[in-house]
């Protein structure tokens, strides 16, 4: 219990760290042009990015296998959903990186090109980009099939107050309908934020619930 509440955090530590080190997971209106050139100007700041990008994937689904251990006595149909569904958004996210990497070539290249082979090579950083934002909307989709699966049974089960377990129905029911709705009309008005800010503040609450109920 105190190592899935510790990776609940240290998960999202990482999405922020990996933030600063210009690592995105999406992006609306994506612009490769200054992207190239900073992956240019500090390749090996790109490169720590992707590879704290892998451990934090990993720990998606170490997270996954260890809630399934501790949790999956109280419902096992539940717990297998948890389980395909957190396992698979961290598999989708793996095959993200290789194609990633691409762009420091793509970036070193882009530095010394002009006119067409520029714009032709602006292109295909935007399209290894839109593939990689498209991937990560389908990891957030399995990313609320799994967390409501969990979230019924924080709620089924008394493990925490059931408000918690509320938070998390909430939360994974508007990640998933926002996500949806972006994968089905891209051009629609934006409402992914929303879920993203509960999802936030849905796992840092089951975070440090998890970690206390190990100590008491």
């Amino acid at each position: 219990m105190f190592l899935s509440g510790f990776l609940f955090l240290f998960i999202l530590v990482l999405n922020l760290i990996m933030a600063t080190f210009g690592y995105k997971m999406e992006k609306e209106n994506y612009n490769p042009d200054p992207d190239l050139q900073k992956i240019h100007t500090n390749p090996e700041k790109f490169k720590n990015g992707i590879i704290l990008a892998l451990i934090e994937h990993g720990s998606v689904i170490a997270l996954t296998i260890l809630l399934f251990i501790t949790f999956s006595s109280y419902n096992l149909a539940l717990g297998m959903v948890w389980l395909i569904f957190r396992t698979g958004e961290g598999l989708i996210q793996f095959i993200n990186e290789p194609n990633y990497w691409r762009l420091l070539n793509i970036a070193r290249k882009y530095s010394n090109s002009k006119g067409p082979e520029k714009n032709s090579l602006s292109n295909l950083a935007r399209t290894i980009f839109n593939k990689k934002d498209n991937r990560f909307k389908f990891a957030m989709i399995c990313w609320s099939v799994g967390t409501l699966s969990f979230s019924i049974v924080l709620v089924t089960s008394g493990i925490v107050p059931e408000i918690i377990g509320w938070l998390g129905i909430v939360s994974s029911i508007l990640v998933g309908s926002t996500t949806g709705m972006k994968l089905a009309k891209p051009n629609s008005k934006d409402y992914t934020a929303m879920g993203g800010l509960s999802a936030i503040l849905f796992e840092i609450i089951i975070g440090i619930l998890l970690i206390y109920y190990s100590i008491i």
